[in-house]
């Protein structure tokens, strides 16, 4: 998906992560004026409202389910997927995303017994139509599963040292 502006620029990476502060990995805003930051987190909200509405047009879901918004009142992670190469237009596109967040969830366990569990979720997701079938999405399942994978083992140690 092609935007009026240097997606490459925005990001910094190839998959950038994205939480609710709305500002992508690698890209802190230091050195950046306080109007050039403003112009770089619209240019971040135009871009996830507009594949969010990809997204959902491509589910048949009468409205999206990502957006800038929703983003900014939720704790999920978006990882967006860039194309620095594809430079048609000189200002690179934007391939696809995949959100990610914890739900609460209730399942049943052998004895029939609700459990309450809070699982790592993938609440949307979604690859550009005419670069699907190109192992993007594998590519952006693989980089969420290495940071959420190196994320989990600094909270919950498997090996803890003796004392």
């Amino acid at each position: 998906m092609e935007f009026p502006f240097d997606v490459d620029l925005l990001f910094g990476e190839r998959i950038a992560t994205v939480d609710q502060h709305l500002q992508p990995s690698g890209r802190k805003g230091a050195g950046l004026t306080a109007t050039h930051r403003a112009d770089m987190q619209q240019q971040l909200m135009k871009i996830i409202d507009e594949m969010g509405k990809a997204s959902a047009k491509a589910q048949n879901l009468p409205t999206p389910i990502t957006s800038a918004s929703r983003m900014q009142t939720n704790r999920h992670v978006l990882y967006i997927l860039k194309d620095s190469e594809a430079k048609m237009t000189g200002k690179g596109i934007i391939i696809g995303f995949l959100k990610v967040g914890y739900k609460k969830l209730f399942v049943l366990d052998r004895q029939g017994a609700h459990n309450e569990v809070e699982p790592l979720c993938v609440l949307d997701f979604y690859i550009h139509e005419s670069l699907q079938r190109h192992g993007y999405g594998k590519e952006l399942f693989h980089y969420m599963l290495q940071v959420q994978l190196s994320f989990s083992e600094l909270r919950n140690p498997r090996n803890k040292c003796p004392d």
